[in-house]
């Protein structure tokens, strides 16, 4: 039976560059691919799927909250979704019954935590379901550490401590940090704020 996959890893992890070098060789390999993204990753423009190397491609299909079409996955080779985190938790159930229901492999790409360091229900949904569970490595910002944490920050650099879960951004907003680094920064910025601990 084909596979739920769920590659995750923080921000800067060259999640979306793996994607594209996937997309690549399946479809030099002439295999149908399709590929998904959540419309509401618009950083781009709504249709692409860009990776920060410059490198990307057209979305063949924007994803929200309703129903999937599941005729879009016969005879398909795979399905590959960017930006994974930002899927419903219902969207991911349909995706695991595509393994099914076409013999599909789905692949699929995404952040494990947001920047308070908990789990999206997109991710959290997918470590519940995925058949394999891989993580994209990329060392902390601030030291030689593996990064575990997305770091959120203003436009001078610091550290932000409290906000919406969801906030569109790149490398001006977000940068991958080991715990040791992101407590430090995080901690200072809620001092700062008047707020207590570190998670609450």
């Amino acid at each position: 039976m084909a596979k739920l996959y769920f590659r995750y890893g923080t921000m800067d992890s060259a999640k979306t560059l793996n994607l594209l070098a996937v997309a690549h060789n399946y479809r030099k390999q002439g295999k149908r691919v399709l590929l998904l993204k959540p419309s509401l990753d618009d950083r781009f423009g709504a249709g692409a799927i860009r990776s920060r190397s410059g490198l990307e491609a057209p979305a063949d299909w924007l994803v929200g909250d309703a129903p999937l079409d599941l005729a879009r996955f016969e005879g398909l080779d795979a399905a590959l979704v960017d930006e994974a985190q930002f899927l419903g938790p219902s969207v991911v159930e349909a995706l695991r019954d595509v393994t099914r229901s076409h013999g599909v492999p789905v692949l699929c790409y995404g952040l494990r935590t947001d920047f308070q360091g908990r789990l999206f229900p997109g991710s959290q949904r997918l470590l519940e379901l995925a058949d394999t569970i891989e993580e994209v490595k990329v060392t902390c910002q601030f030291c030689k550490k593996k990064a575990i944490l997305n770091l959120r920050t203003d436009a001078e650099g610091q550290a932000i401590a409290e906000g919406p879960q969801v906030e569109l951004g790149g490398d001006e907003r977000y940068v991958p940090a080991c715990y040791a680094c992101y407590r430090e920064r995080v901690w200072a910025a809620r001092e700062a704020a008047g707020l207590e601990g570190l998670w609450d």
